[in-house]
């Protein structure tokens, strides 16, 4: 629509044009190699003489390199191409109150070397001092030059604000509260970093690499010593307007609690929250005779056919799925995928999660483990790693 306040449209430049193909490429390389320039251009559009120039681009900067395809037989002298995913290198960082995760990723994401660092006790400063020690260990590990490691990409245990790259609602970590993380780790580490939410990163991984790989639209729900939730929608990581999407708690009429001083501490009521503080007090109701209650432990006698252990997960189930419920309906997921140290308890917890979401959504989701772990964060922050290397290895290469 034309207005008095409309900006006209400039429109697109040769230099953007060669960009957008050279990207089209790359991802079709990436997703078919070895594959020859005549392939290349059905699959895309492009004419051949385009593809020719945009693959000399690619040699240029060095993110792919010409090979043989042997399973083809006789190939006519065709002249194939595959990602050099060694032509740079992206470290990824969990940053955890008592372990500190790290992964040298190439640009396909997938980690050449993992290391982990005892951090207990570290406070934000001290995260970021353990982080440049175990990138220098990674890239020593896997014998690549620290040069060639061009992109760090951080998790975090709190809410990133996208404006500023400061870090907000972190309790696990001391000093982490207000932390300017963008500005301190990418200064330490000398490299640009991303800093992302630790959910949010799982959530990539899992699309990436992990049980989220076949859904368009899906949430996965972290449940242990907290609860936390990251969400694709159309494929893609939606982190909202300030970066606290799928803060679920915030979803829910807080109780509060008078500290004394005037002042009031609001929290999730402990009837319907199902990380591990709120679920162990009410199964110690339930499980009088057991001294030392654990999630562990009480999943280990439901297991064993306890009919106490066995509400208690039945309730805890009740409560997951209440947190679901809340995504579900207002964005329609596909899926939700269950993490963290609870909710990797498939087994007991699959079944009855399912069930509370049929009875309560005309659509409820599908519902599924993890298949990565503890390790889908490092896994998203690698994959996102691998990602914005090679967009800022195009940048650099195109000024």
């Amino acid at each position: 629509m034309n207005s008095p306040t409309a900006k006209p449209y400039a429109g697109a430049t040769s230099a953007t044009v060669r960009e957008l193909n050279l990207r089209t490429v790359w991802g079709v390389i990436g997703a078919s190699a070895p594959i020859s320039r005549a392939e290349i251009s059905r699959a895309t559009g492009i004419s051949k003489p385009t593809v020719s120039a945009v693959l000399e681009d690619l040699l240029q900067i060095g993110l792919v390199v010409e090979t043989a395809d042997a399973s083809r037989g006789f190939t006519y002298g065709a002249v194939f191409f595959k990602p050099r995913p060694e032509a740079a290198y992206a470290v990824a960082f969990d940053v955890g109150a008592r372990h500190l995760r790290g992964a040298l990723a190439g640009l396909d994401g997938a980690e050449v070397v993992r290391r982990d660092a005892d951090v207990d006790g570290l406070d934000a400063p001290g995260m970021v001092a353990a982080s440049v020690r175990l990138a220098r260990e990674l890239a020593g590990a896997a014998g690549v030059a620290e040069t060639s490691v061009r992109h760090a990409v951080v998790g975090v245990p709190g809410v990133v604000d996208r404006r500023d790259g400061r870090v907000w609602q972190a309790a696990n970590v001391t000093g982490m509260e207000g932390f300017a993380a963008q500005e301190q780790f990418s200064a330490a580490l000398g490299m640009p970093v991303t800093v992302e939410n630790d959910i949010n990163l799982a959530a990539h991984g899992e699309y990436a690499r992990g049980s989220g790989g076949d859904a368009d639209s899906f949430l996965f729900l972290s449940i242990g010593t907290g609860v936390g939730a990251g969400l694709v929608l159309g494929g893609n990581l939606h982190r909202g307007f300030k970066g606290a999407a799928g803060e679920l708690d915030d979803a829910f009429e807080p109780e509060y609690t008078d500290l004394g001083d005037g002042t009031l501490e609001a929290s999730v009521p402990n009837a319907i929250d199902p990380c591990a503080e709120a679920i162990l007090q009410y199964a110690a109701r339930k499980l009088p005779a057991e001294t030392d209650l654990t999630p562990e432990r009480v999943f280990e006698l439901a297991r064993a056919g306890d009919p106490s252990a066995l509400d208690v997960v039945r309730e805890e189930a009740r409560r997951i799925a209440n947190y679901a419920a809340v995504a579900s309906a207002v964005v329609d997921v596909e899926l939700v995928v269950l993490g963290g140290g609870i909710g990797l308890n498939g087994d007991l917890l699959l079944a009855p999660v399912a069930d509370h979401l049929a009875a309560r959504l005309p659509y409820p989701p599908r519902v599924e483990t993890s298949a990565l772990g503890s390790g889908a964060v490092l896994a998203g922050a690698a994959s996102l790693g691998a990602s914005l290397t090679v967009e800022q290895l195009i940048r650099e290469y195109f000024g």
